[in-house]
């Protein structure tokens, strides 16, 4: 199965109160770049939406082979990220779309590969992460027929709207990794101790 990851970057960071949370160091290696270097090992095709004037992100994946999108709307939301990962995704001889938040340090590459193989064995319904403990979380995939409907969404609830009408197969990922996300200091504080 070939699976496309898109790594919806877009967002502002609001909730960090002036910090960036992609920039935020994952040993010695800003977030944003450890996440994509996992998806790059997943998988040949890995694309990073940008927000405009967006350098230090941009620099913090210098010199990997990634694709930048720029979200010229990003301030829409999550809706911008995703439309412009499934056009790039359409343009590819990809069967799936994986989204994967880059703000879930968790995550592993082995994580991401797993999901693939699971997806090969169902390519036509998406996949969702789970937690052990049974929490829906991420990454998610998409079948490649459902992109087109992806290019249509508008605004910040991601991709719930389409995942009710094609209810997703949950795949449990080790312990909370499916739900980990750090989006404020404080969340960054808990993890780190």
């Amino acid at each position: 199965m070939a699976c496309a990851i898109l790594l919806p970057a877009a967002g502002a960071s609001q909730r960090m109160r002036g910090a960036d949370k992609l920039l935020e160091r994952l040993g010695t290696a800003p977030l944003l770049r450890v996440i994509a270097e996992r998806a790059l090992s997943a998988s040949a095709h890995v694309a990073v939406t940008l927000p405009p004037n967006a350098q230090a992100r941009a620099q913090a994946l210098d010199g990997l082979p990634v694709q930048m999108l720029p979200v010229p709307d990003a301030a829409e939301g999550m809706a911008a990220s995703l439309r412009a990962g499934a056009e790039w995704a359409m343009g590819l001889p990809a069967d799936a779309l994986m989204i994967a938040l880059p703000d879930m340090p968790d995550v592993t590459a082995a994580d991401m590969k797993a999901l693939i193989a699971a997806q090969a064995r169902r390519p036509d319904q998406p996949l969702r992460a789970r937690t052990a403990a049974g929490v829906p979380g991420h990454p998610t995939l998409l079948p490649r027929a459902l992109l087109p409907q992806v290019m249509g969404m508008q605004g910040d609830t991601g991709a719930r709207a389409l995942l009710r009408t094609h209810p997703p197969r949950l795949f449990t990922l080790a312990g909370d990794r499916a739900a980990t996300d750090l989006d404020t200091p404080e969340d960054w504080a808990r993890w780190r101790g």
